[in-house]
């Protein structure tokens, strides 16, 4: 599934596209790709059909572009390999395209964004936006202190400037879960996944079944500091793709699967300390891990 690297490095290439731009047409090919919207195909084409996008918003694996007049947006959900794809006007269809929008930007023209979906576990919907609690900006990309409301009830991500610092080490100090756990409660801190999970442990040396009560505030403030250090190089690199279900809105693969130091490495030595690298069952996934430089105490 697509992690806060993915879904920014989409967000980053629609918003010139998208902010100020006029939805001239929409055509829904599945309706599959709109199980989250409240209504079906032509209620989302006639709610959506002459309305501006006034940014590309994100936080943590949502996307969602606000939307003049009213307190609503598109809210996108990628899913498992969901896609979303600038093309010229009349280009030929993708494979697995679900939905397509025309839009009219004053500076870039006619445009056209096709949502794509192999495995249709993505969505787009219109929803609602709700003011946030603290005041701050909603996510990456909008000034608006609104967000999505199907976003509303996941944290913020520790790239956000207004991330609580101290209310995520608090949190830590009172579970008593499996760090690894606790990393992937998106109510918590948002958008990290199975990926930069094992990867923020293992550049931090924590194994992941320690208990995050049992951290001390130097190791939780060492492995925040490695999530965000992770999360921005990947985001430099483009994100990570195993294969083609991940893209940009270019139809450009990551490249940030070749400085992987733990996922996905199981057998091959650690780059540390030359140990083979584990993989352990892990909530029907996988955690990977050095034995040795990341001892379970």
């Amino acid at each position: 599934m697509p992690e806060l690297p993915e879904v920014e490095v989409v967000r980053h290439g629609l918003a010139p596209a998208v902010t100020g731009a006029r939805v001239a047409g929409v055509e829904v090919l599945d309706e599959r790709a709109l199980t989250r919207h409240l209504g079906d195909g032509a209620d989302f084409e006639r709610r959506l059909v002459g309305r501006r996008f006034l940014a590309a918003a994100r936080r943590g694996k949502f996307l969602w572009l606000p939307l003049d007049g009213a307190d609503e947006c598109v809210v996108a959900h990628l899913g498992m390999s969901g896609q979303m794809l600038l093309r010229e006007p009349g280009a030929p269809r993708e494979r697995h395209e679900r939905i397509r929008l025309a839009i009219e930007h004053p500076e870039h023209g006619e445009l056209a964004i096709a949502f794509a979906d192999q495995r249709t576990f993505g969505s787009l919907a219109l929803d609602a936006l709700v003011a946030t609690p603290d005041g701050a900006a909603g996510g990456f990309g909008s000034e608006l202190a609104s967000v999505a409301a199907q976003a509303a009830h996941i944290g913020r991500d520790p790239l956000d400037p207004a991330f609580d610092e101290r209310a995520f080490r608090a949190a830590l100090a009172r579970r008593r879960s499996a760090i690894k756990r606790v990393l992937l409660d998106q109510g918590l801190a948002s958008g990290i996944g199975n990926i930069y999970a094992d990867e923020a442990l293992w550049a931090a040396r924590i194994h992941p079944e320690t208990l995050a009560s049992d951290l001390s505030t130097r190791a939780a403030n060492r492995l925040l500091a490695e999530v965000r250090l992770i999360l921005e190089k990947a985001l430099a690199e483009g994100g990570t793709s195993f294969d083609a279900q991940y893209v940009n809105v270019n139809g450009q693969a990551g490249y940030f699967a070749h400085s992987l130091n733990a996922y996905g490495r199981h057998g091959e030595p650690c780059a540390r300390c030359g140990t083979a690298i584990v993989r352990e069952s892990f909530m029907n996934r996988g955690s990977h891990f050095c034995p040795r430089c990341q001892r379970r105490r």
